[in-house]
């Protein structure tokens, strides 16, 4: 068992975790709460902009579904009257410095997320600095900027959190990184403005998401069919994602006999990855397709995946901007 997959099952599932993992837990913590104390009290320069920024974020590594949530956050300000963009830092991509991604970025250059957000449209800008990057989306003609996983990045200011919570495992141990997944203590949540549940049972005061992929999306050429179409059907399930587990369940639950192949998080696939030599089916995430359509074969679909919120969260969230409905 790799050290990874130790830390992740002391964190969720109750094995032991390492010795070492609790000191260091107490040094990140002291680490965390100097550096947010800086920027409360001025000592670190938060970086404001002049239009509304929304933080899409979590308080656990991993993936909670925060990439289909600021993809229904784009279609409702869209919808609303805004002109929205997104800014990111491009984790698991090659680029550095601040870049406005063209049409048909490059996933391996500029990350897998930022990738599947450009392909609805919408402007996005990534770099590790990201009030630098952000000026690029003010520069395009952006008049709010949705910040992904930028819970944690203080450096940029903002109008609006939203921390989204996986509903299935929630915050596990409870614990700091690395004796627990917690990027900040939870007591960080009583300073958000939202809290999203992802599936699961939404907790008192928390919004409750549920992701819905009914249709199956063809690698090559695009067309589309029910995911029911492969009901009883054997396939191959590839995701590289930060809960792999969910996206194999929601094929199971769907009648699709699966044969799981996680990956880690951003991986970045080969074709080697995926030669299977069965002639099987193979059903990705949105977010790995990008990364293989290239290499792509007959068989191959994606499984795109929509956010469901309430309406009223919407609501909420414009009233905090100024909706312009």
């Amino acid at each position: 068992m790799s050290l990874a997959e130790t830390l992740q099952r002391g964190w969720y599932g109750g094995g032991r975790l390492p010795w070492w993992s609790y000191p260091l837990a107490a040094l990140y913590g002291l680490v965390v709460a100097v550096r947010r104390g800086g920027y409360q009290r001025g000592w670190l320069r938060s970086v404001r902009l002049p239009c509304p920024v929304i933080v899409v974020g979590n308080l656990t590594t991993g993936g909670t579904g925060k990439t289909p949530l600021t993809l229904a956050l784009i279609g409702v300000l869209r919808q609303r009257g805004y002109r929205p963009g997104v800014v990111s830092r491009g984790y698991g991509g090659t680029q550095r410095e601040p870049m406005l991604l063209g049409d048909a970025p490059n996933p391996v250059e500029v990350g897998d997320e930022p990738a599947l957000i450009r392909a609805t449209g919408v402007p996005v800008a990534i770099g590790r600095d990201r009030p630098a990057a952000a000026q690029l989306l003010l520069d395009a003609g952006c008049d709010v900027l949705i910040a992904d996983d930028g819970l944690q990045h203080y450096r940029l200011a903002r109008d609006v959190e939203i921390c989204v919570i996986d509903g299935e495992r929630r915050f596990g141990n409870a614990k700091l990184l690395p004796a627990g997944p917690l990027r900040e203590p939870l007591r960080r949540l009583n300073n958000v403005d939202f809290r999203v549940c992802n599936g699961g049972d939404a907790k008192n005061g928390e919004i409750p998401m549920h992701l819905h992929g009914g249709m199956a999306r063809a690698l090559l050429d695009g067309h589309e069919q029910p995911v029911s179409r492969f009901s009883g059907a054997r396939v191959h399930a590839v995701a590289a994602i930060g809960h792999p587990q969910r996206f194999f369940a929601s094929l199971v639950a769907q009648g699709i006999e699966v044969i799981p192949h996680p990956f880690p998080d951003h991986h970045a696939f080969a074709p080697s990855d995926l030669a299977f030599a069965d002639g099987l089916p193979v059903l990705m995430t949105e977010k790995d397709a990008v990364k293989c359509r290239a290499f792509a074969q007959p068989d191959w679909w994606s499984v795109p995946v929509k956010a469901e919120l309430p309406t009223a969260f919407y609501d909420a969230l414009c009233a905090r901007l100024g909706s312009k409905a």
